[in-house]
Formats: C-alpha cells, sequence, structure tokens
C-alpha cells in the first residue's frame, strides 16, 4: 500500500491531477477485469552458441553485483522512477542471487533485464526448478525504443544461460500489453497458458484459464525439487 500511495504521488507531481486520475483508472480497470498474464517457456537445452544477432554497435553486459554497475547507468535506471524504491529492488534482488543484464548502444544505455535462478523474486505461478530461470523487469530506454532491442536482448540471454542451465527459461507478460507480447513471439519462448493470480495474506492464489501444457511443466519443476532434496539428505 506504502509504494502505491508513493506512485501515485510521484506521478502527480510530473504529470498533473487530470493525467494522474486518467492513470488510476487505466491501472483499476487493468487490475479488476484485465490481470491476466501470458506465460511463455523455453527449454534451454535446445538453444545452440549460434552468433549473436545484436547490430555491431551493441553490447551486453551481465552484472551480478550492485557495485559492478556504473554510476552513469545507475543513475539512468534508478531516476526514471522512484529512486529509492528502484535502489531498494536492486539491493534484494543480487541479494537474492539474480543477474542485472544491460544492453549497451556504444557506452550509453539502450535497456535491461532481469534473470534468476532457481527461483523467482516473489512466489510464481508455480514452483520452478533448480536449474530453471525466470526472467522478468525488462525495460528499453523510450529512445531505443522501435529498433528490436527486447527480442535480440532477450535471446541474447537465452543463448548465455543455455550453457550452464539444463532446465527450463520462463517469463510472463499481461495480455493487454500487446508491444510487449508481440516482442516475445520474436524470440524463442513458446506460449505455455493464460493465466489469473491474487495475493491474499501472503499467499498468491492462481488459476490457469488455459494451457495444457503448464500441468505437465508444474509436474516437472515438482519432481526435480524432489530430486533435489533426495540428492541433499545423501550428501
Amino acid at each position: 500500500m506504502g509504494n502505491s500511495i508513493s506512485r501515485i504521488a510521484e506521478y502527480y507531481r510530473r504529470h498533473g491531477l487530470v493525467a494522474t486520475i486518467r492513470r488510476a483508472g487505466l491501472a483499476a480497470t487493468r487490475a479488476l477485469i484485465a490481470n491476466r498474464m501470458v506465460v511463455f517457456y523455453c527449454d534451454l537445452n535446445t538453444q545452440t552458441a549460434a552468433p549473436s544477432t545484436l547490430p555491431d554497435s551493441f553490447k551486453v553486459d551481465r552484472l551480478n553485483a550492485e557495485l559492478q554497475i556504473g554510476a552513469q547507468d545507475l543513475d539512468q535506471i534508478t531516476r526514471f522512477w522512484m529512486p529509492e524504491v528502484v535502489k531498494r529492488n536492486i539491493e534484494q534482488r543480487f541479494a537474492q542471487g539474480a543477474s542485472l543484464w544491460l544492453i549497451k548502444s556504444g557506452e550509453k544505455l539502450a535497456g535491461y533485464g532481469w534473470t534468476l535462478k532457481g527461483g523467482s523474486i516473489e512466489p510464481y505461478y508455480f514452483p520452478l526448478g533448480s536449474d530453471d530461470v525466470h526472467l522478468f523487469d525488462f525495460y528499453v530506454f523510450p529512445h531505443y525504443r522501435g529498433r528490436g532491442i527486447n527480442p535480440r536482448l532477450v535471446a541474447y540471454i537465452l543463448r548465455e544461460l543455455a550453457a550452464d542451465c539444463g532446465g527450463r527459461a520462463f517469463i510472463e507478460a499481461a495480455e493487454w500489453n500487446q508491444a510487449q507480447l508481440s516482442s516475445l513471439r520474436k524470440t524463442e519462448f513458446l506460449h505455455l497458458g493464460l493465466v489469473r493470480s491474487f495475493s491474499v495474506f501472503g499467499g498468491k492464489y492462481v488459476h490457469w484459464v488455459e494451457g495444457q501444457a503448464a500441468e505437465q511443466i508444474r509436474k516437472d519443476a515438482k519432481r526435480s525439487n524432489q530430486l533435489l532434496r533426495i540428492a541433499k539428505s545423501h550428501e
């Protein structure tokens, strides 16, 4: 609740009362009748070490600690929206073992995305296996949109993850976010299912609207975790 109030106050400061009311109405509509998420998956063992499709002027850096983020890049990431909240999220994510992937044009930051192996920052729609990876919070800065940056970054990350992960990668997008869905369809990700979830008193309640493949993947993840626990018990 505190974060929601802070976001509303910040949006009001930047855009004024009329824009804030419209934004609040849109957010309420999405929350009540359009909060379904489209979940995608990719078998990492099917990825090959194909040549990078990044333009010559672009490069990708994988960071595993906040100290590895350059001062200019950190400022660009945090000042876009609620710096204190963003900085706290960055600290928490690195503490949980997440990686931050930065895509740059020359020395200028064009976008970024996060990955976490063996779980997710918040409770996921089903248990993830120890060798699975969750991709989340991808963002391309306005100046670089329309150039296919996001699908290229995702494709690059999948190939890199395939080198040390034999499980599956998962990512999701809101059903109403057609731009993001279109971007993901240009990658190796496959459609898994359509899901609606609710968080109540710290628990996550999930209802799959569609997606027969999701049931099998949930079973695979559960079996993977069971085998991991058995292996640890014999160490």
